[in-house]
């Protein structure tokens, strides 16, 4: 019984130390602020108290009373969007899952009473997994590698929560903006198309002049409804990003423009100078190699057998004789593979880690390249929305100021003009959704180098060809 009693007070203080060994949501959070600051301003935290929603509500009032920046847009969801807020409370939900599983299971208290005629017998035990006590430091060391995968998996969400915020607010802005220069082709046209009923109508155009300018103001007609929802749809989106209610909502004002282009590009090298083993991707894949590798090792001897230790003491009454007497000792209970031999279990074990490993392979092998197109989709973003600045934009606006002299000097005439202007107008357009690709590229580029890649470079393609086929028209 002896032996009983110290190893159960072995198992509580074993126990005991596994419970000092947890990591909490706030710990996690800490870390995220430490390792993501240039996405979260070490401003993350989850909202559990009246005060804290309080004071991040105060927080997201005071923001929407400005013209809302792209800093300023990432703090608000951070503050305010109940998604994110969910976002944060899945990680602690896996954080807690995670701590669990360094847990030993409770030990299980037995009490019997049983009578036979004078006899009065009161039997107790208190029994525990011997092999839970046994790999119990192996346990811990699932857990923790548990825990760590659910912080990084944890930066990474957040990391990837803000990316979509600042992407969607950099497509709300350029929408916007185009909107502004949509409206000024639409009118052009529209003074055009009266201008050419006129014309006809006193003789000096045919009736196919007039229609081409009808045609011209029809589809300038339709491409600034499509402006209008395209402003709404980027929008909304914001909103949505944000997590702003009806009454918030009706407070967002967003700047004018895009900002400018940095004075020059980030440059390649520093880029391709990010320790691949700093990237979350490559973290994540290996602390789930991590765990795969030691849950395989545990989990073997299990899928053969369990064994339960218990320490028995039972009382004897003896009603007849007026006597007491007392027996003590111990069970072990073994569970005999007889009909389950754990084949299955074991081949789910091995292909769980044998596919732990090759992503762990691929992530790593991986990296590097997605590094490269992330940074080549900014650069190429970069130069083209620094072509149109320095070079397409002033040539037409070159090209303006001359066909206006010669306008005054009455070489061309208004038709002539106005459809200069036009196409001026869709140049600044064209720039608009470069410098807009370019922003898009930075905030994936940002991603990317921490180790969240997202899918960018189709989306330039597509807006490429439609940049291209708008110029064309």
């Amino acid at each position: 019984m002896k032996r009983a009693m110290r190893l159960t007070a072995a198992t509580f203080g074993m126990a005991f130390l596994a419970g000092c060994a947890t990591v909490s949501i706030d710990d996690a959070l800490q870390e995220t602020n430490s390792n993501a600051r240039q996405f979260t301003q070490g401003k993350l935290e989850i909202s559990r108290t009246r005060e804290q929603r309080d004071r991040r509500l105060q927080l997201t009032q005071e923001l929407l009373s400005k013209p809302l920046s792209q800093d300023d847009a990432v703090q608000v969801a951070l503050a305010n969007s109940p998604a994110v807020q969910a976002l944060l409370a899945q990680g602690w939900a896996d954080i807690a899952s995670a701590n669990q599983a360094g847990r030993l299971p409770n030990p299980i208290f037995k009490f019997e009473r049983m009578r036979l005629d004078s006899e009065l017998e009161i039997g107790r035990m208190l029994s525990i997994g011997l092999l839970d006590l046994i790999l119990l430091p192996r346990r811990l060391a699932i857990a923790k590698s548990k825990v760590d995968q659910a912080k990084i998996q944890l930066t990474s969400t957040v990391v990837d929560q803000v990316t979509q915020v600042r992407q969607a607010w950099v497509r709300a802005v350029a929408a916007q903006q185009a909107l502004q220069y949509a409206r000024q082709v639409n009118e052009s046209a529209q003074a055009s198309a009266e201008l050419a009923r006129r014309m006809q109508l006193v003789g000096n155009f045919s009736k196919l002049q007039r229609a081409r300018q009808q045609v011209f103001h029809a589809d300038a007609t339709t491409q600034l409804a499509s402006a209008l929802h395209a402003v709404t749809s980027a929008r909304e989106e914001l909103i949505r990003a944000l997590g702003l209610d009806d009454a918030q909502s009706a407070k967002l004002v967003l700047p004018d423009r895009l900002p400018d282009l940095p004075k020059a590009p980030r440059d390649a090298a520093q880029v391709a100078a990010t320790a691949m083993e700093q990237r979350l991707d490559v973290q994540l894949a290996k602390a789930q190699l991590d765990v795969a590798g030691k849950s395989l090792g545990i989990n073997l001897l299990t899928t053969f057998t369990d064994i339960e230790v218990g320490g028995r003491n039972d009382t004897v009454f003896d009603n007849a004789g007026g006597t007491r007497s007392t027996r003590r000792g111990y069970e072990l209970d073994i569970r005999l593979p007889l009909f389950d031999w754990g084949t299955a279990q074991r081949d789910l074990m091995n292909a769980q880690a044998f596919a732990a490993a090759n992503r762990h392979d691929a992530t790593t092998r991986g990296a590097s390249s997605q590094l490269r197109e992330s940074y080549s989709a900014y650069r190429t973003a970069y130069d083209i929305a620094r072509h149109y600045r320095d070079e397409v934009v002033p040539l037409r606006q070159a090209m303006a100021d001359e066909n206006v002299l010669r306008y005054n000097g009455m070489l061309i005439g208004v038709f002539e003009l106005l459809a200069d202007a036009r196409d001026q107008v869709a140049s600044v357009i064209n720039a608009i959704n470069a410098q807009q690709q370019f922003w898009l590229a930075d905030a994936a580029l940002s991603a990317t180098v921490i180790g969240k890649p997202t899918a960018l470079p189709a989306a330039m393609a597509a807006s490429g060809s439609d940049a291209a086929s708008s110029a064309a028209h």
